[in-house]
């Protein structure tokens, strides 16, 4: 969960390198989740994490793009 919570804080920063830090600790997050899951039996847990880093991975592609379409020195 401190995990979750660290990434979420990382994605609301105003600096462009902890935003796309906070993306790849929140696919950290989902692989304890499903780690977590696995171990416990919940499978409905398992399935949320597999569609949030799915969620993830199109957010820290948009905000690549978005980089990368950005005139140098903006």
């Amino acid at each position: 969960m401190v995990v979750t919570v660290l990434a979420a804080w990382l994605v609301a920063s105003d600096t462009e390198s902890r935003r796309g830090k906070g993306f790849w600790v929140f696919l950290l997050s989902n692989v304890l989740w499903v780690a977590w899951g696995w171990h416990t039996g919940a499978y409905a847990l398992i399935g949320l994490q597999f569609c949030l880093a799915a969620m993830n991975i199109r957010g820290a592609k948009k905000t690549e793009e978005a980089s990368a379409e950005q005139p140098a020195g903006s």
